[in-house]
């Protein structure tokens, strides 16, 4: 992590989190009675401090969504089924050389650099000193528990930790971060009703949510990566295969994007590295 440069690893995230913006053009192109509204809330709170100090952007945007959602009665309910609760069904661990090869080795560069390096270069772009080391041992452990029941791997993603320091005083951050992990756990719990609501809303709701969260977060990957006039070729390429969006090895393209900004850098831009 420390020897890539922090342009080509910004040029990885902003490959990653490009989808998101083209998400709010794409929402608005296909529905424009929800996208258009949720779009101009979230930018007039945000242009008026003084609106913005009384209703925060994202939340003014979430419930003008929710509103036209309700008016134009594009909620659908048939989908919804009583409160439910999450049932954890415990999986026994079954050893293959096969899925080493082809699942745990793609999955561990994936999480260690691609979803753990998306989160930590975040966060030391918003001006934390994120424990890699710890985070990485954070991760190992709550994916071996999660296993155990066939959940997901645990990771330090990007777009969580650029959501949480998006805004407000760096020194109480931390406090989003709590506040997150209790709503996770709020979620996990419900989890199949949480599920049938997001499934009962519109997609393009979903969409420019993302999409307007993102914003901050994509305008200082691209800043990052070409803003400081290193490692520029080696970003630049690296952002095209990340966008690219082609795996190798059942690994994803992010991945290949660092590597192939890397290896450009190392052969076009070496000055940059001796500096």
């Amino acid at each position: 992590m420390a020897l890539l440069p922090m342009p080509i690893v910004m040029a990885m995230v902003a490959g990653v989190f490009l989808r998101f913006g083209l998400d709010v053009i794409r929402a608005l192109n296909s529905d424009a009675a929800i996208a258009a509204p949720m779009i101009l809330v979230f930018f007039l709170c945000s242009a008026i401090p003084a609106l913005g100090r009384r209703m925060p952007p994202m939340i003014a945007a979430l419930l003008v969504g929710g509103l036209m959602i309700a008016i134009l009665g594009r909620f659908n309910a048939t989908v919804l089924s009583s409160i439910t609760l999450a049932q954890p069904m415990l999986q026994v661990p079954v050893w293959s050389w096969a899925a080493m090869l082809e699942l745990v080795v793609p999955l561990t560069i994936t999480v260690l650099l691609v979803q753990n390096g998306q989160g930590v270069a975040v966060l030391k772009t918003a001006g934390h000193e994120p424990p890699t080391n710890m985070i990485a041992l954070a991760c190992g452990l709550g994916s071996a528990l999660s296993a155990l029941v066939g959940a997901v791997s645990t990771c330090l993603t990007g777009p969580t930790n650029a959501l949480l320091t998006s805004s407000g005083d760096k020194k109480r951050q931390y406090t989003g971060g709590l506040v997150f992990g209790c709503l996770a756990l709020l979620f996990g719990i419900l989890a199949p009703t949480f599920t049938e609501l997001t499934l009962a809303t519109p997609k393009e709701f979903i969409m420019v949510l993302a999409g307007l969260a993102m914003l901050r977060a994509l305008q200082s990957a691209f800043v990052t990566s070409f803003g400081t006039g290193k490692f520029t070729l080696g970003a630049l390429v690296c952002l095209l295969v990340t966008v690219a969006d082609i795996s190798l090895f059942n690994i994803g393209s992010a991945f290949w994007g660092i590597v192939a900004g890397f290896v450009v850098s190392w052969l076009m831009e070496r000055t940059d590295f001796a500096t």
